[in-house]
């Protein structure tokens, strides 16, 4: 079971997306959300969730941001996916629901083999730049 840690100052996904090095994919997902179990006290802080995709997290009195990297164990990349599930497996204190305020899902930011092709400047090559 994965321990969540608060995003490290030294890999801040907003400062990463900043820099080019990650995007936010999030307006790209279909998003679903499940009612609440009824019968259980009031609170409103997941004390265990999963994540599908990755790893089961253990929470202790959770609140701000929740960094769940999603990378391969065995080679360190980033997980390939068509779906991320986030389940509440229990809520913090036995509660009867959960907010989750905001999910935000970034992923790296791969170069695009455009970028790869040399640069064509010599006059054979200007020559035909372009159609007339």
């Amino acid at each position: 079971m994965a321990t969540p840690s608060k995003t490290p100052p030294g890999a801040d996904p907003k400062q990463l997306e900043r820099t080019g090095t990650v995007r936010e994919i999030g307006s790209q997902a279909v998003w679903s959300l499940s009612s609440c179990k009824p019968g259980q006290r009031r609170t409103h802080a997941p004390s265990n969730a999963h994540a599908h995709t990755g790893p089961q997290l253990e929470m202790v009195e959770p609140s701000g941001w929740i960094h769940i990297s999603l990378m391969n164990q065995r080679n360190n990349e980033p997980v390939s996916t068509f779906m991320i599930q986030i389940a509440v497996l229990a809520n913090h204190q036995n509660g009867r629901d959960t907010h989750m305020r905001q999910i935000k899902v970034y992923t790296p930011v791969e170069e695009s083999s455009i970028g790869k092709f040399p640069r064509c400047t010599t006059v054979d090559f200007m020559m035909y730049r372009s159609i007339r």
